[in-house]
């Protein structure tokens, strides 16, 4: 999988800057405090900090921004996860009572808070959602079916039956751009599924499979869901996705084929854009004009089609 040390800082530079949304966390996760029972005890004090949340909706103060409480808002009897350091300050969160039960698109007021959300602010809770999320849906062992609790500042969670340990986790996701440089000069393929939004068309994404590497992923996925075979596979970019809790692995690849097969359990539709019909709805987002609905800000796909426009055709 080809990249250039240029190309990485750049992206690099973007999670920052929060061009990449849910990436470039101000807070110092300090793993030598949630390791250490003292450490984390003694942080744990009238300056810690509780992100308050509404199930796994983030709460909103009245400038727009994250509302934060102390630890004299939550139950007493609530597991609390350690976020980390910010400002000096020890940050929580409490595990609510019900983790996720639906995709991303299903949840409204997530997206309302996600584009009312400061850069920093929105990956301080795709953080926080993804860890109490874990949490809340991994109540009992997966060995022996007994009950866990959290430990190491609610990095990891102990069976108390058989002693088993359990870490969060995050599952790799490829979502890959296509381009045919031969169909009108350069054209890319784009697909939606059937629960997408009107107009939507995005990147093909799927699940990396065990005993696959990423490259092959993203070959296996295109030809999975449209029947084309890919080369020259490339790295771009990636982004943490707390719904509910994946890492896409954003990639570039060629093809020399142009006819599509369409997996119709996967797909509704998938479509050849040319560049400037990717420019035009890039540049129409949240219109109804435009050759289609291209994918918001807060989505890699978004970032990976604004940086096949900039790169030399």
């Amino acid at each position: 999988m080809s990249h250039s040390p240029s190309t990485a800082l750049s992206h690099a530079e973007l999670a920052r800057t929060g061009a990449i949304a849910f990436a470039g966390s101000p807070i110092d996760r300090s793993d030598h405090i949630r390791t250490n029972a003292d450490a984390l005890a003694g942080v744990m004090n009238w300056r810690a900090k509780v992100l308050l949340l509404d199930g796994l909706l983030p709460q909103i103060d009245d400038a727009g921004g994250l509302l934060w409480g102390t630890l004299a808002d939550v139950a007493e009897d609530a597991e609390l996860v350690f976020l980390g350091m910010l400002e000096e300050k020890a940050c929580f969160a409490a595990v609510p009572d019900d983790g996720a039960t639906g995709p991303a698109y299903a949840m409204p007021r997530a997206w309302q808070a996600i584009q009312q959300l400061s850069p920093p602010d929105l990956a301080i809770y795709g953080g926080a959602r993804s860890l109490v999320d874990w949490h809340a849906r991994h109540r009992f062992c997966a060995k022996c079916g007994g009950g866990t609790k959290p430990a190491k500042g609610g990095w990891q969670r102990d069976c108390g039956a058989c002693g088993a340990q359990h870490f969060p986790r995050t599952d790799p996701v490829t979502i890959m751009l296509v381009e045919n440089e031969a169909i009108k000069g350069g054209s890319l393929l784009l697909g939606r599924q059937p629960r997408f939004p009107p107009r939507a068309f995005s990147a093909l994404a799927g699940f990396v499979e065990p005993g696959e590497t990423i490259e092959e992923a993203v070959a296996r996925e295109v030809h999975e869901e449209a029947g084309l075979r890919v080369r020259d596979v490339q790295y771009i970019a990636t982004q943490p996705w707390p719904f509910p809790s994946q890492l896409m692995i954003g990639c570039y690849s060629r093809t020399d084929e142009t006819d599509i097969t369409l997996d119709v359990e996967e797909l509704e539709e998938a479509r050849w854009f040319s560049r400037e019909e990717v420019a035009e709805a890039m540049a129409t987002i949240g219109s109804e004009e435009g050759p289609f609905n291209a994918p918001p800000k807060a989505a890699i796909a978004h970032s990976l089609l604004k940086w096949w426009l900039e790169k030399p055709a």
